[in-house]
């Protein structure tokens, strides 16, 4: 029940500041083009509020509903989720949404996507500046990988040293989304060295649908190097459990580990939970107890292969914005294959989300999941959907190009279509959640 409690709170902390900074973009455009904004709210208020406030001589009520599915602000002259038909059958007002210019609209709509992205950027910036920027190049892995029978299918062998992915090195880095899988399964050419030669291996079109639905992964470590600490990372579990430089690390939770590479993928088996780290220092045997959050990294680099960047307060802004950047891309990779069977059948509610979350309190965790669901929050809502930002955009953007407004009663039906569908893929995702957790 407390780890319950623990991923429900870390989840509703971070939808709770994502959906405010997203509907704030909204506020602020609106406003600053003096558009009058009747409602500001933090979750959904069908029938009632927790909590409703409206300042003095102040046209906007701030409120907190009960329903935790997002929020949102009620700008006045607009077709939303409110659907209020009402309003929109009284003479047009200076103040409303619909009388502003096309451009100013426009500008009110995207100003949620805009600030989630932005938001994004500066939580990666601050994580970089914090905990630095952990990968390792494959091309160092000297031993090479071992892999799935669905990757030797593909053509792979064990051994291979995986260097190119249509042209570009491969990098494993310890982001949520960006790791050496994303860059190489939607890749048209991997480029191993196999016994010294550079070999180029044609991956079928529907490589990524083998994988997921073979459930055997593309590959792991092959790799002898043992894990020796080399730097601790300040402010990292590995310095919080007092590991120091020359400490070798040998099992977790009583599975030896005799290489790095092992130490690493039983990690991975125990995201966000807590385990117990067996070592030599000195050349006595001791034990730690650490908690991993979600990318199962401990901050530590090994003498070996594993490199970590650290940047400067200012350096670290233009290297989150990058590290945002290839967040987003393999979130879209990612996200086209969710049209396929096998897509559709992984898609996973808020039970898959807050899943997500360390079993126990984790900053570096919490912000690095915050960051991601920024940018998942951002693209899909930019997605052409009537009910979303994007719908809008979209209709606006006819209007741009046409020179024709699309009419009330069209917009209203198209708003209902598109809530109507946002409320099934709500309902099909955490439905798919409960039936994990029945037939798991």
């Amino acid at each position: 029940m407390e780890t319950f409690l623990i991923k429900a709170l870390q989840l509703i902390l971070s939808l709770s500041i994502l959906v405010v900074i997203h509907e704030f973009g909204h506020f602020i455009f609106a406003r600053l083009f003096k558009i009058r904004v009747e409602k500001f709210y933090l979750f959904f208020d069908p029938w009632f509020a927790l909590f409703r406030y409206k300042p003095k001589n102040s046209d906007t009520e701030y409120g907190v509903g009960w329903l935790p599915l997002g929020g949102y602000v009620k700008i006045s002259g607009m077709i939303d989720e409110s659907m209020d038909k009402e309003q929109m059958a009284q003479p047009v007002q200076p103040w409303e949404f619909r009388a502003k210019p096309t451009w100013q609209r426009l500008l009110v709509m995207i100003g949620g996507v805009l600030f989630n992205i932005i938001l994004a950027f500066f939580i990666y910036s601050m994580i970089v500046f914090r905990w630095g920027d952990s990968y390792i190049p494959m091309s160092q892995v000297k031993s090479g990988m071992e892999y799935s029978e669905t990757a030797e299918r593909a053509g792979f062998r064990d051994g291979d040293i995986l260097l190119y992915a249509d042209g570009k090195e491969i990098i494993d880095r310890a982001g949520v989304v960006d790791n050496f899988g994303s860059q190489i399964i939607d890749a048209k050419t991997v480029t191993v060295l196999r016994n010294g030669q550079e070999v180029n291996i044609q991956l079928p079109a529907d490589f990524v649908q083998q994988l997921m639905r073979d459930k055997k992964g593309f590959a792991g470590y092959k790799d002898d190097v043992p894990t020796v600490v080399d730097k601790v990372q300040k402010g990292s579990e590995a310095e919080k459990i007092g590991l120091a430089k020359g400490d070798s690390l040998v099992s977790v939770n009583g599975v030896v580990t005799p290489t790095f590479m092992e130490f690493r993928n039983e990690l991975q088996k125990h995201k966000g939970s807590e385990i117990s780290i067996g070592f030599y220092r000195n050349g006595v045997l001791q034990t730690a107890s650490a908690q991993l959050d979600t990318m199962a990294v401990l901050g530590f680099n090994i003498q070996s292969y594993l490199v970590t960047d650290h940047y400067s307060f200012f350096a670290s802004f233009p290297a989150g914005i990058k590290y945002g950047i290839r967040t987003l891309k393999g979130y879209v990779g990612q996200f086209k294959h969710i049209f396929t069977k096998e897509g559709a059948s992984s898609l996973g509610g808020f039970g898959t989300i807050g899943n997500l979350f360390p079993a126990k309190w984790s900053w570096h965790a919490f912000w690095m999941m915050t960051a991601f669901l920024s940018v998942i929050l951002a693209f899909m809502n930019i997605l052409p959907i009537p009910g979303l930002d994007g719908g809008h955009v979209m209709f606006l953007l006819f209007e741009v190009i046409t020179g024709r407004k699309p009419s009330d009663k069209f917009m209203e039906y198209a708003q209902i279509a598109g809530m109507v569908l946002l409320i099934g893929l709500v309902l099909y995702a955490n439905g798919m959640d409960i039936v994990r957790a029945i037939f798991k």
